[in-house]
């Protein structure tokens, strides 16, 4: 069944089963098959469908080629109660990530507060679903990744920064929670992508060519610009020294001398309410503000007032209801794929 002629409709219970079932197959165990499902559907069921079930071709092509460690050792090193550093022996990013978000819950619910740094990850998937895990169990989550150089940087020929996200995940009790997920590029590559496919003109200084020259060409346009240009620039930069930098994993130096190998680190960093005051009253709060701001008169020609994750948890609720839509190019991965590895199509 079909929303609209062109896209397939699949439960999210079934695509989560189905996605795994392909990565297992593609040799994760069943456990980190799962997780990484996890990571995919949550994100397809609130639309982010460039780091949903559209990245499981590309992630057993990962694992298929050894970019993507599928028998993953995972070690913690902690040298204080507060911090740790996971090595994720190459895992994919929703392996480590999870098992990182899981570990910085458990130390600030003793410390208040816990960074766990993450190094040697291979692709994180959404970074909002890390802090969404950790505010669902009552804490707030802030998340960092830094990359492989695919983004300009002010000032710089070519590529010289990654499109490193930053994640903000708040709880609320009568809301949504507030989800803050962005990159610190003004375009993300999937859409540079999906404006060459339908060739759609690409937004006045979101791209550009390989030698950094803005265009709003889809054809000519290879990596997106800054967001906010010196302000994206220096926030992808700070985010290579608040992770990679830091767990002695840098990427940004050691790919422009040479060493290409795809590998992402993280931060994530959880604060107890509770350590700062009555978790209730916290929340509360947060109800408070969220309908405070949604209260305000709407701009003319604006369709309402939203705070950051209000709409995509909206999505998701519905998505969860009716089924998520797949395009028919994923589908036709997906179907392909199923037939190599002897998997069940859900529908």
């Amino acid at each position: 069944m079909s929303d609209t002629p062109t896209k397939i409709l699949v439960p999210a219970d079934d695509l989560r089963a189905f996605s795994a079932a392909l990565l297992e197959k593609g040799g994760l165990s069943a456990e980190h098959a799962r997780t990484t499902a996890d990571v995919f559907v949550w994100a397809a069921q609130r639309g982010v469908d460039s780091h949903g079930t559209a990245r499981v071709p590309a992630y057993l092509d990962l694992l298929a080629k050894g970019v993507a460690n599928a028998d993953p050792h995972l070690t913690v090193e902690s040298t204080a109660p507060a911090v740790a550093v996971l090595d994720a022996d190459r895992a994919p990013g929703p392996v480590a990530l999870t098992a990182a978000a899981d570990e910085a819950v458990r130390r600030a619910r003793g410390t208040g507060i816990a960074s766990v740094g993450v190094r040697r990850t291979v692709h994180t998937g959404a970074i909002g679903y890390y802090v969404s895990r950790i505010a669902e169990q009552g804490l707030v989550g802030l998340g960092f990744v830094a990359g492989m150089p695919n983004m300009g940087y002010t000032g710089v020929q070519g590529a010289a920064v990654a499109t490193s996200p930053l994640a903000i995940a708040v709880p609320a009790r009568a809301h949504a929670p507030l989800l803050l997920d962005m990159a610190t590029a003004t375009i993300a590559l999937g859409k540079i992508r999906q404006a060459k496919a339908s060739g759609t003109p690409l937004p006045e200084g979101a791209a550009a060519t390989a030698d950094g020259t803005p265009t709003t060409d889809p054809e000519q346009a290879v990596m997106p610009l800054p967001l906010g240009g010196a302000k994206g620039s220096g926030m992808s930069l700070a985010f290579e020294l608040l992770t990679s930098v830091l767990v002695g994993a840098p990427i940004f130096a050691s790919f422009h001398t040479g060493d290409r190998a795809h590998r992402q680190n993280a931060l994530l960093i959880a604060l107890d309410p509770a350590a700062f005051g009555d978790p209730t009253d916290f929340l509360t709060a947060v109800d408070d503000t969220l309908t405070t701001l949604k209260s305000l008169p709407a701009a003319e020609g604006a369709a309402g007032v939203f705070y950051p994750g209000e709409r995509s948890a909206a999505k998701a609720e519905e998505r969860r209801e009716k089924g998520i839509p797949v395009a028919p190019k994923i589908w036709r991965e997906l179907t392909e794929r199923a037939d190599e590895l002897g998997v069940p199509l859900p529908i």
